[in-house]
């Protein structure tokens, strides 16, 4: 006997809607994802302001630094200990055997380069208070001074004139590569004459840093070169005097070069 279907009602199949209802809202893989979303970002945003820091003071540094860890440094036969931030080139801040070290320092406080003078430093229109030496072994037998006879005799031309602060200026001749430069000198009591190459300003305003430069001999074998403002010429005398006695205070004896690592350079 076939028992009839009609009677009995059958279930309507879910539909798809029905089974998307049933789903979660935010299922359990989204939410894991979002979390770690958000501590990637946490950890992205403390990343860059630690590193927007470090890199901001290392753009504000520009080269510098106001270290005074010191560096000892052997030319020729000489060795000089020196504060870092009195080194201007970051390369040149190593211990060991160089050519020649670049120093950069106030006037007259003969200071490295610290946070308290750092317009001095970065402000071009204040650089004229900073001088600049060159340290290297000697290539010549003579300083600025003894070479006055010898060689920049030959290579004056016109009539010497009356120049800043007691000195006299010699202008010198253009085609030995001299254009617009002149020599100042002045007579010294128990001393070789002084000597300093400068190209003058028409008036301060237009100074800059490198306007004059001399040399002097240092130590054992040292050739020191100083550039400095024309508006520091007042100070020749006393100038010429602390540039000699800083190098000299920063001689130390060979043997005691090896008290600092290299690691410290």
């Amino acid at each position: 006997m076939r028992v009839g279907t009609e009677g009995k009602s059958m279930a309507p199949p879910l539909s798809s809607t029905s089974m998307i209802d049933e789903q979660p809202l935010i299922s359990s893989g989204l939410v894991y994802r979002l979390t770690a979303g958000v501590a990637v970002l946490a950890a992205l945003t403390v990343a860059i302001t630690i590193g927007g820091r470090w890199l901001g003071e290392k753009i504000s540094l520009a080269g510098h630094t106001d270290s005074i860890r010191p560096i000892t440094v052997t030319i020729g036969e000489d060795t000089l200990r020196l504060g870092a931030n009195t080194i201007r080139f970051p390369s040149e801040r190593a211990n060991g055997i160089a050519e020649r070290v670049d120093l950069y320092l106030t006037w007259p406080q003969m200071q490295g380069y610290s946070d308290v003078d750092r317009l001095r430093f970065d402000d071009t229109s204040q650089s004229s208070s900073l001088i600049f030496l060159q340290i290297s072994q000697s290539t010549m037998s003579r300083d600025m001074s003894g070479r006055l006879e010898p060689i920049y005799s030959h290579l004056m031309e016109g009539q010497a004139f009356a120049g800043p602060h007691g000195l006299t200026a010699h202008p010198l001749r253009a085609d030995a590569g001299y254009s617009g430069e002149v020599l100042l000198t002045a007579p010294r009591a128990g001393e070789p004459d002084y000597v300093v190459r400068c190209i003058l300003p028409a008036s301060p305003d237009l100074a800059t840093s490198g306007d004059c430069q001399r040399d002097v001999k240092v130590g054992k074998d040292l050739s020191v070169l100083y550039r400095f403002s024309a508006n520091q010429l007042g100070d020749w005398q006393a100038m010429d005097a602390v540039v000699q006695g800083f190098v000299t205070s920063h001689l130390i004896d060979a043997p005691d070069a090896g008290g600092i690592s290299a690691s410290d350079g």
